[in-house]
């Protein structure tokens, strides 16, 4: 479906007072909230073409109705998205459940909803139907020189594809380790895989990065061949200026510093993006930001201090995607509160007052230090966040609107009540 503009300028005329009245506390008395404004239009969180069914867990799946049967589908959902908040102008591609049949017209309907393509996915986690050969084993890693082969073939595939999209990222995240002690050689398993690595990275266009996602569980219990940051940041560093490591939020061990690891991989130049998500136990792709808003909040405060020292631009010189899978929530509600609770953790770490924080950290005072933290961390940035989408054409409560057009109905009149996402 189209969300047409007069929706958006409609529902905002009737929120407009009371967002106002909110929004002048901050117009009229703090005086970075122009530039921390700006900076909200700028930013923009890629939407994955998968997180737009409804996800499942390893014993079943239930999908809501009404969810994207194509790709052609899948752009139309983020486009409505970006309509509704501005923030979301990207949408991310896995391959092969995403191959386009014609690039062309592809490009210029993802252009006719205001998208561009994010860093392009590929998949050796498991076997396509015309596949012949397993990936039961490993696929980079794996002991027969002919499956890392196909892999590797797969993943030059993939960069093809992106190209002709205009996209300039490679994502590969490996299932590659072991079950049991003993199964696997852990020096082979690595050589192996950074020999598949080097001939993909080889592949590259010039203007192109490679991204290295880790996971330290899932499906493998015992080892993964790319199991940590440390194992991902040795891969980058010995592939290239080109290759760099990508963090998903739900990838690490319980309780680990994921803030200290994104600001050492920012000091050391080989951070390359994230897919955001939450997670209580373990992997469980839970809405941004609904479980420990706190940690986004630190991690956001590492990235801004990261980036600012680099010089570099917030909005484009790294991969900002969501990573999510909607077990239970309408896809597109769950999206959208992803993306408004990312925006409310950079907001808020825009708002730390670095030079006091660093005097604190100087002499020595984790008292004030926290104080400074949380005072940024507790304030309201809601109006912040409002008066950006507004200015971008958005409507003030993305959420809100969406509800009151019963767009779900709407989709599933339109698709279906037994659609279900394709590659999922």
């Amino acid at each position: 479906m189209q969300l047409e503009p007069e929706h958006i300028a409609e529902f905002n005329q009737s929120q407009l007072e009371g967002h106002q009245r909110k929004l002048s506390y901050w117009t009229q008395e703090v005086a970075t909230a122009e530039p921390i404004i700006q900076k909200l239009i700028d930013f923009q969180i890629a939407i994955p073409s998968w997180a737009l069914g409804t996800g499942g867990t390893r014993f079943g799946r239930f999908p809501g109705g009404g969810e994207p049967r194509s790709l052609e589908e899948k752009i139309a959902d983020v486009g409505l998205l970006h309509a509704l908040n501005r923030a979301s102008g990207a949408i991310s591609l896995h391959i092969p459940w995403d191959i386009p049949t014609d690039p062309l017209a592809i490009k210029q309907l993802a252009a006719k909803h205001g998208l561009r393509f994010d860093a392009v996915n590929s998949n050796t986690f498991q076997d396509q139907p015309d596949q012949p050969l397993s990936y039961k084993f490993g696929s980079l890693q794996h002991t027969d020189p002919a499956i890392r082969q196909q892999a590797i073939d797969h993943n030059i595939e993939v960069i093809r594809h992106g190209v002709a999209l205009g996209s300039d990222a490679l994502t590969v995240w490996l299932s590659d380790g072991s079950c049991f002690p003993g199964q696997l050689n852990f020096r082979k398993a690595f050589d192996r895989t950074l020999s598949s690595l080097e001939e993909i990275y080889a592949a590259l266009p010039n203007d192109w990065k490679l991204f290295v996602e880790y996971k330290a569980f899932e499906p493998n219990f015992y080892s993964m061949t790319v199991g940590d940051w440390g194992s991902s940041f040795l891969y980058a560093n010995k592939l290239g200026p080109k290759a760099y490591t990508l963090v998903d939020l739900g990838h690490h061990l319980p309780n680990a510093n994921i803030e200290q690891i994104v600001a050492i991989l920012l000091h050391q130049g080989k951070l390359g993006g994230f897919h955001f998500n939450d997670s209580k136990y373990g992997d469980d792709d839970l809405t941004a930001g609904s479980i420990k808003p706190y940690q986004l909040f630190l991690i956001f405060t590492e990235l801004v201090d990261g980036l600012d020292a680099r010089g570099m631009n917030h909005a484009k010189d790294l991969g900002w995607m969501i990573d999510a899978s909607h077990n239970v929530k309408d896809p597109l509600e769950d999206l959208l509160q992803s993306v408004e609770a990312i925006q409310l953790a950079y907001a808020q770490a825009l708002l730390v007052d670095r030079a006091a924080l660093e005097e604190a950290r100087e002499a020595n005072d984790p008292v004030r230090a926290q104080e400074i933290l949380q005072d940024a961390f507790r304030t309201d940035v809601r109006p912040l966040v409002a008066e950006a989408r507004r200015r971008a054409g958005a409507a003030l409560n993305p959420l809100g609107l969406y509800r009151q057009l019963n767009i779900r109905q709407q989709l599933i009149g339109e698709r279906g009540a037994k659609t279900v996402a394709t590659g999922l």
